[in-house]
């Protein structure tokens, strides 16, 4: 219970969301034979979003308008749920080729344009 109300109070209403998706199994690190690593996180919504936790950014709406625009959170639910699950051992693991890879940054690329 402690670190659950340590969790709530340092990053405020995402914590219980994040929380949901670990629980949900809805992180998958994605890593190609040269080492390269991406998260993918399921959202509440059914749609896949990118996460990139070794340069703390996340692909999804509410990142670019809370965090980056309106600095009112330091994250999104999304972030979150990756740094919960790597500290936890409960990401998911699928390993691509790089081709694969590339294809799924170029696919959050085109999405965003």
């Amino acid at each position: 219970d402690v670190l659950f109300f340590r969790l709530k109070f340092i990053f405020g209403p995402s914590a219980v969301p994040a929380l949901d998706l670990v629980d949900q199994r809805s992180v998958t690190r994605v890593t190609s034979p040269s080492g390269r690593t991406a998260y993918q996180v399921l959202g509440s919504s059914g749609k896949l979003y990118t996460c990139y936790s070794s340069c703390h950014f996340c692909t999804c709406p509410a990142f670019g308008f809370t965090v980056l625009q309106k600095s009112e959170s330091l994250l999104c639910k999304h972030i979150l749920a990756v740094y919960l699950s790597q500290a936890m051992g409960a990401c998911q693991e699928l390993t691509v080729s790089e081709e694969q890879l590339t294809s799924i940054l170029l696919a959050e690329e085109e999405d965003e344009g």
